[in-house]
């Protein structure tokens, strides 16, 4: 029994799309920053002159007012061109932005919508299970995990900020044009050896989130049991109702059984009842058939509501193998179930032909 309740098991496709369906997704925040960062970058890269421009109109928009009266009006009309100006200049970036974070997302775990994180649980406010959470051992792996890579980064900046710092004694003798140069050349250096380290911490986050995530959903053999009992039903109550329904159905068929014009028999391994009415049916139709019990209660009921019951055991066999309840006899058996009704409808003085 302990075996059973120990997690070993992978999870199951119902228990993922049950825990996606919760919201529970594996989400690497460090990657989606990443993604969002990169995005950032290369739209600010791109966007760098539309930027200045909109910084040089509010230079010399400022510059305009220089030796007139500020009023109020004046300062309210300054207000809304600098919003304007600056709402022109950072609203593309935020876009991008927005759509990498998107997109992010849906790299990781696909579509999810779900409003269940949405739904009110006094679970989660809960002090005792807050307190629980708050000093678990995922925290604390999170905590541990938060710590080394913002040393990590810092190491690394600060390595590349202090070899730039020792290449100011001699950049100062350069031109302006050549100040600016070094300056871009170092900005994109570090921009770019600080994306890498992110896409490796990225990368390192999201093996480690997806492998944790699989690990908590894991399952017991009972678990795998009992799931696959929920989807598809106790084997008990499926047997139970299957031996109803075969009842409902032999009750039905015996029903019939008073309606059939005769019975053929093995005679007593088989018994097959056959109707034939020519205002309603193209063929005979099999309206009950069964093997010994069944054979022998058909037959039963057919003395009693006078069926004339008739021995060919070859027909009987080939009726039980070839047709089914309620369906028309196979074109094959025609003449041999023909010969029957003949004889059966001479003998009883019935004109059905």
């Amino acid at each position: 029994m302990a075996d059973d309740q120990e997690k070993t098991e992978e999870a199951t496709s119902k228990k993922i799309e049950d825990a996606r369906e919760e919201g529970n997704v594996p989400k690497s925040q460090d990657f989606s920053g990443f993604i969002t960062l990169f995005v950032a970058v290369l739209v600010m890269f791109w966007l760098i002159r539309f930027m200045a421009d909109k910084i040089e109109n509010l230079y010399r928009y400022y510059i305009s007012f220089v030796g007139s009266e500020i009023t109020q009006d004046k300062i309210f009309s300054m207000s809304i061109f600098t919003l304007k100006e600056l709402l022109l200049a950072v609203l593309p970036i935020a876009l991008f932005v927005a759509v990498a974070g998107i997109l992010a997302a849906f790299m990781q775990y696909g579509f999810v919508f779900t409003t269940k994180p949405l739904t009110p649980d006094l679970k989660k406010i809960d002090p005792i299970k807050g307190m629980k959470n708050l000093i678990s051992m995922k925290k604390l792996i999170e905590t541990v995990k938060v710590i080394l890579k913002v040393a990590f980064v810092f190491v690394i900046a600060f390595y590349f900020l202090i070899t730039f710092v020792k290449q100011l004694p001699h950049v100062i003798y350069y031109s302006i044009f050549e100040q600016i140069i070094w300056l871009r050349d170092k900005a994109i250096l570090l921009t770019s050896v600080m994306l890498i380290l992110f896409l490796v911490l990225a990368l390192a986050d999201l093996l480690i989130v997806r492998y944790q995530y699989f690990k908590d959903l894991k399952m017991s053999k009972q678990e795998i049991k009992d799931e696959f009992k929920q989807m598809e039903g106790d084997p008990i109550i499926k047997s139970r109702i299957k031996k109803l329904q075969m009842q409902l159905a032999q009750k039905r068929m015996m029903q019939e059984v008073p309606n059939a014009d005769v019975i053929i028999t093995n005679p007593t391994h088989y018994a097959v009842a056959v109707r034939y009415d020519k205002t309603k049916d193209t063929s005979p139709v099999v309206v009950a058939k069964g093997m010994d019990t069944i054979a022998l209660k058909i037959k039963e009921i057919g003395r009693k509501h006078m069926v004339q019951i008739v021995e060919n055991p070859p027909l009987a066999r080939e009726l039980y193998k070839l047709c089914d309840i309620d369906k028309n006899i196979p074109e094959i058996l025609y003449k041999a179930v023909a010969e029957v009704l003949a004889f059966v409808y001479k003998s009883s003085n019935k004109h059905n032909f």
